[in-house]
């Protein structure tokens, strides 16, 4: 049975849907069966996913009752994590230099207040140049005893990363942390990853490496990591035949983020970006005056 024909719209806004959903179906058409390359097919998710959303807003707009952005789930493990993320922001920074062995795992954040050139958008400012985790010695463990030092632990290994770097001085670092009931260390550390982008992070793309336990240039032909690209002095490193990134394109990409991901100058303005994020429904205009008859 042939399929029933699509029964076209007088009016000019749903002629253009019909359009939509024709051009739509071309696209989907001429895509199937084709051997796309992995870049094209994350291009083309990618538009279908942008364009989508614009879809979805359109298709809110037509609604006359306004929607909430989300419904409150205290049982959500990402709102949990944000929560905790919070909770450790709120906490005093320390001198990662002067820090004393304490028990306990979960969330940190190191900040950087000195002068190297490449990190003075972030400089003494509340914007972390890297976030973490610890995770605890046994994930059952119910107290920070059984945890172990692992947040001190993981803080120290960064401690010893930065004071092999001849061009990075261990006293222009700063940290906060928060020892964490086990298991909930893992959402707050992706709230923080997506809230402040870091540039020391992994995820984030550009100076990534910190983490970097050693390879040894013997047995495995490895890159330079950006991070001992910029910061070169640890030993197994300097073993590498090349750089994953020169230091100019280093520099160049640090540039563009900056102006991307605006740092955060102060924790008035990282609260007010929760508190935003916490709102489901946008404002109501306040009446300039009351009305009387």
């Amino acid at each position: 049975m042939a399929a029933p024909k699509k029964q076209k719209s007088t009016k000019p806004g749903l002629q253009n849907l019909d359009k939509l959903s024709t051009v739509l179906d071309d696209v989907v058409g001429g895509l199937s069966g084709k051997a796309l390359d992995s870049s094209e097919v994350q291009r083309v998710r990618g538009r279908l996913e942008e364009i989508a959303r614009n879809l979805a807003a359109a298709s809110e707009k037509l609604d006359p009752t306004r929607r909430p952005t989300s419904v409150f789930d205290p049982s959500n493990p990402a709102l949990v994590g944000r929560f905790i993320a919070l909770t450790m922001i709120a906490q005093n920074r320390a001198p990662l230099s002067k820090l004393e062995r304490f028990y306990g795992a979960g969330v940190y954040a190191i900040y950087y207040v000195g002068s190297f050139q490449a990190y003075r958008a972030i400089a003494n400012q509340e914007h972390p140049i890297y976030v973490g985790k610890a995770d605890p010695a046994d994930d059952k463990a119910r107290d920070a005893i059984q945890q172990g030092t692992k947040l001190w632990d993981r803080l120290n290994e960064h401690r010893k990363s930065i004071s092999k770097a001849p061009n990075l001085n261990l006293d222009d670092f700063e940290c906060r942390f928060l020892v964490v009931a086990s298991g909930w260390q893992k959402a707050a550390e992706e709230y923080l990853i997506k809230l402040f982008r870091p540039i020391w992070n992994s995820e984030v793309k550009l100076v990534y490496g910190i983490g970097k336990h050693g390879d040894s240039a013997t047995t495995r032909v490895n890159k330079r990591s950006p991070w001992d690209t910029l910061h070169p002095g640890r030993e197994w490193a300097a073993g590498s035949l090349a750089d994953q990134k020169p230091i100019s394109l280093i520099e160049t990409e640090l540039k563009k983020h900056f102006v991307e991901a605006k740092p955060y100058k102060s924790l008035k303005d990282i609260f007010s970006r929760f508190m935003s994020e916490m709102r489901q429904l946008p404002a109501v205009p306040k009446s300039r005056g009351r009305t009387t008859k």
